[in-house]
């Protein structure tokens, strides 16, 4: 037995010697070239926020990631989706144990906070080509990457929101687009029905910065003074207070939703006719095509304009390097993202190119839903940059949701979240 176990081993090294041996040089080249090959191949992992189901993602990994790789054999992209908010704070967690994606795609309001922590590259001093890629950008969303004299990403896209609304309930209420906040209320209320089903006049997925602002700021409010240093007086001013009552009865009549766990999507509600109107970006025509084709009875406008006109808050997203990334293929990567090619194919997917040479191209002149956001970025404003935009935000989400889910008076909660803010400014 001991024999025969012995037989059968020497028989397994014969053969395996032999496979070997029977190796051609040819082969044995070709095989040393794709490990040689393998060991130069740099790996990127990149941090993103686009919904894994979006047509955005698909995009991503079915398009532009293939073609990068295509144009860039040396490099390989790990491409991994957050939820927006998830993202934001997993960043700051993976910073703390230097541990950070090589590129982030990051909400333009977070540069200013994730320099602050010492987390993104400045671009402009990194590399020689800098300059002349920014030129290629446009103004505005480059803008939102510069802190101190420095850039620190790349506009990535660009973005407002503007008033959806179903035309067929229109109709059937014998109600008028609204031009104007006074409108808009009204019609949020004309427009609510406990007919064969619930119908709210409006839907609001949040009540956080994103959402509250575009009605602080045309209302004729501010959240903070010129320099970004005092809330005090500004936030809790009367203009906000008297938003914020409207915002609340408005809720409690039972003619706003969609903020609440549980509550209808609102690309779902919108489509069903379960919310007469809501307030998005570009992507919503998207999202709408994509899985609610039947669904045409809807048209968008710009904001409502109040006191200080039709101001809607500028989004958009700038792609920037970590401190610790593999520098060169990041800086592959992020000029890819931004060049003409692959601007063009996420602004058919509903992401507003930056490039300028993409919003020149006819695939994209050719999206005439894009016309309504153009005209309204023209009076949009940006978020306030500052690296305590993120916690700011937070005090003003729980103020407005005290006072419009939980009744509590609007002018001692505005006081108390300004006295918060001017904390956290200090």
């Amino acid at each position: 037995m001991k024999n025969r176990k012995l037989l059968g081993i020497f028989l397994t090294l014969a053969i395996m010697i032999g496979l070997t041996s029977c190796t051609s040089p040819k082969q044995a080249e070709t095989k040393n070239k794709q490990i040689e090959k393998n060991e130069t191949v740099t790996n990127i992992v990149f941090w993103h926020h686009y919904n894994e189901q979006s047509n955005e993602n698909k995009v991503l990994m079915e398009i532009l990631i293939p073609e990068f790789e295509k144009q860039n054999p040396d490099v390989k992209v790990e491409a991994v989706s957050h939820d927006w908010a998830d993202l934001h704070n997993k960043a700051l967690v993976a910073a703390t144990a230097s541990n950070l994606p090589d590129v982030i795609r990051v909400d333009s309001a977070w540069i200013p906070e994730f320099v602050d922590a010492d987390m993104l590259m400045a671009l402009d001093e990194e590399f020689e080509e800098f300059n002349s890629v920014k030129e290629g950008i446009l103004t505005g969303p480059m803008d939102t990457a510069n802190v101190k004299g420095h850039y620190y990403g790349l506009g990535l896209n660009t973005n407002t929101k503007i008033l959806f609304y179903n035309t067929k309930l229109m109709g059937e209420n014998d109600v008028e687009v609204p031009k104007t906040l006074d409108e808009f209320f009204e019609a949020a209320r004309n427009l609510s029905s406990e007919a064969a089903q619930k119908i709210w006049g409006y839907g609001e997925p949040a009540l956080s910065g994103w959402n509250m602002l575009p009605f602080i700021w045309s209302n004729g409010g501010e959240l903070l003074n010129e320099d970004n240093s005092k809330a005090e007086g500004y936030l809790n001013s009367e203009a906000n207070v008297e938003l914020l009552s409207k915002f609340a009865q408005l809720y409690k009549d039972g003619f706003l939703s969609g903020f609440n766990s549980g509550d209808i999507p609102m690309t779902d509600g919108f489509a069903q006719g379960r919310y007469a109107m809501i307030i998005d970006g570009p992507w919503k025509y998207a999202e709408l095509q994509g899985g609610h084709a039947d669904f045409t009875d809807y048209d968008a406008t710009t904001m409502p304009a109040g006191k200080n006109g039709s101001i809607q808050v500028l989004g958009g997203e700038d792609i920037s390097i970590s401190r610790n990334a593999n520098k060169e293929a990041a800086w592959k990567f992020v000029k890819f993202m931004t060049n003409e090619f692959a601007q063009v194919e996420m602004g058919k997917a509903g992401q507003i190119p930056v490039n300028k040479k993409a919003l020149e191209n006819a695939e994209i002149t050719s999206i005439k839903n894009y016309k309504v956001f153009l005209e309204a970025i023209k009076t949009s404003r940006a978020r306030p940059a500052i690296p305590q935009w993120s916690e700011l935000d937070q005090i003003l989400t729980d103020a407005v949701t005290n006072v419009v889910l939980k009744g509590a008076d609007a002018k001692e909660t505005l006081d108390e979240a300004a006295r918060k803010m001017d904390e956290v400014l200090r």
